[in-house]
């Protein structure tokens, strides 16, 4: 049965390196079969149908077709539609009383816990607060993401270690959910 995924990569096309151009992006996707392939921005967005794999499975095989074509590794994430709808439902802040810029979201490439951010003091970071759900962060940067000193904190290689995260602002988030129905 197919279903319908959003992949996430990570750190592409930003500052001038690791250039990605969306346009190759859909066909390298396509080519490994992938249908009704879209991106979305330039920021390293795509949608696409299978019938074939599961999340980590895809995820590598479009890790693996990037640095082929590409010549450069990117870290992917890929989750299904069920699964980029349930984040968006889920977020414990009131999205729609709050600026796009002010909501973001982190996913992670498997659960996290509550310990690995354990020495985070929440308290010293007001009003910026974030929420865990099982593979995403959630984060309220009133400010925005640039300015935001508990996401530079929460960017900290020894929180992720261990784990692929990638962070989306708020109206990405909710565009996933609307290009992976159906």
């Amino acid at each position: 049965m197919s279903k319908r995924y959003a992949a996430l990569l990570r750190g592409i096309n930003v500052g001038g390196s690791r250039k990605l151009p969306m346009a190759e992006l859909r066909a390298l996707m396509e080519g490994l079969g992938f249908e009704g392939v879209r991106t979305h921005l330039q920021s390293g967005q795509a949608v696409f149908t299978s019938g074939h794999g599961d999340e980590e499975s895809l995820a590598a095989e479009l890790a693996g077709a990037v640095e082929r074509h590409f010549g450069f590794g990117v870290d992917v994430i890929v989750r299904d539609h069920a699964y980029v709808k349930a984040v968006a439902d889920g977020c414990p802040f009131p999205a729609d009383a709050l600026e796009p810029r002010q909501l973001h979201v982190t996913y992670f490439s498997a659960p996290v816990t509550p310990e690995r951010f354990a020495e985070i003091d929440q308290a010293a970071y007001l009003p910026e607060e974030f929420r865990l759900g099982d593979r995403a962060l959630y984060l309220y940067a009133p400010d925005g993401l640039g300015r935001s000193r508990l996401a530079e904190h929460l960017a900290r290689p020894r929180i992720n270690k261990g784990v692929v995260a990638t962070t989306r602002n708020w109206n990405t988030v909710t565009k996933l959910v609307e290009l992976t129905e159906g």
